[in-house]
């Protein structure tokens, strides 16, 4: 299989500032941006008559910024000063969508090529030296149809993971309303109440010693429970906590205190399948002791925004927001019957268990997208002579 060098097949031309208007009229251009790149939600227009003008044949690439290396094509317009344009010097020889694909495979690699310390800009020697395999035209559309079907797919399935988390957030509020304004009158209550709170410990790591799992704040992310107890850290400890630091089932644990101050209040429901799983420092756990208060109810509660907001205004810190067990303990909350509580727990279980399905077939998609174009750009995809490949 033979190899081409990109710089040989494109020229680079990087755009210029344009001077945007607010009423566009017959004689207005459409201008590109790093947005644009990725969607034709907000377009924009100038009337300027100079400019580096883009084909739908060329393929754009953000040059510069924090999206440097996002890649787009099927546009025409003036392109910006942080877009560059890509045109074939041989266009019947190559297909853009083809470069196009070719070039998002190779993003991560473009980024850790960047320059710039503080603003990363793509480097051009990087771009140019990029090794493209030379094949039939026909061939290279058709593989470009191929991982375009992978990806659609793949957005498709993240859009619908998605879907799944709004249709929760929205059942809540169908069913209890809002938890501040409480327009549907529940019982309010501390949740000093229901259960108990503690805070976790700053365990000293230590070369040997005895393993043990920790839930660590950068474990919570963005998700509601946390199941996979393998993902979390191991920590080596020269002695083992305590009983009443261990997680049990349906443990919430809250972030009490981080550099970054999204993460303060976020919680998480924990299954820990009988394992012996702790909490580190900069968490609180709160365990359901009393009747009245489904964990998965709860856990839910603390996700909606205007509950949080509620909950860190009492938050302290000059320069790092925290809460404590005082706030926590001190928090109102609404008390639906137990029955309503239940209903939506059986909700939960039920959309969690096709959101599982849903991520185990967007785990397969991305799989299989990685393996088609790697080997699609190592030139190792056999078609067979004209025959499809389908997904």
């Amino acid at each position: 299989m033979k190899f081409e060098k990109l710089g040989n097949i494109i020229e680079i031309r990087k755009g210029k500032k344009p001077c945007f208007i607010d009423t566009p009229n017959e004689k207005s251009v459409r201008v590109l941006q790093i947005d644009d790149l990725r969607n034709d939600n907000t377009l924009k227009y100038t009337n300027e008559q100079e400019g580096v003008f883009a084909n739908t044949d060329d393929v754009l690439i953000a040059w510069d910024g924090a999206n440097a290396g996002t890649i787009g094509y099927g546009k025409s317009g003036f392109i910006g000063s942080t877009i560059a344009l890509l045109r074939k010097k041989q266009p019947k020889l190559y297909s853009t969508s083809f470069l196009g694909v070719f070039l998002q495979s190779q993003y991560e690699y473009l980024r850790s090529k960047s320059t710039g310390a503080t603003i990363p800009h793509i480097s051009r020697k990087a771009l140019e030296d990029l090794e493209i395999p030379v094949i039939d035209i026909s061939l290279q559309n058709h593989i470009a149809s191929l991982l375009s079907k992978a990806e659609n797919l793949i957005a498709q399935r993240k859009e619908s993971i998605c879907l799944l988390d709004e249709f929760l957030k929205s059942t809540f509020l169908e069913m209890f309303g809002d938890p501040v304004r409480n327009e549907k009158g529940w019982e309010i209550s501390s949740i000093r109440n229901f259960g108990s709170l503690k805070n976790g410990l700053n365990y000293t790591k230590a070369e040997k010693g005895f393993s043990i799992r920790c839930l660590g704040v950068g474990d919570f992310k963005d998700l509601a429970k946390i199941t996979d107890i393998d993902s979390l850290q191991v920590l080596n400890l020269t002695t083992l906590p305590n009983e009443e630091y261990y997680l049990k089932e349906n443990d919430l644990v809250f972030v009490r205190s981080n550099g970054n101050k999204e993460l303060v209040g976020r919680c998480v429901l924990v299954f820990t399948k009988s394992e012996k799983v702790t909490f580190s420092g900069f968490c609180i756990r709160y365990r359901i002791e009393a009747k009245g208060i489904d964990p998965l109810f709860l856990s839910h509660l603390f996700r909606v925004p205007v509950f949080k907001q509620s909950m860190l205004k009492e938050g302290k810190g000059a320069n790092i927001q925290n809460i404590n067990q005082q706030i926590l303990e001190n928090l109102k909350i609404p008390i639906p019957p137990i029955e309503l509580q239940t209903q939506f727990a059986q909700i939960v279980s039920t959309t969690e268990a096709l959101k599982t399905q849903y991520q185990q077939s967007l785990h397969e998609l991305e799989n299989l997208y990685g393996s088609l174009s790697q080997k699609a750009f190592k030139g190792e995809l056999s078609l067979g002579s004209k025959k499809m490949i389908s997904i």
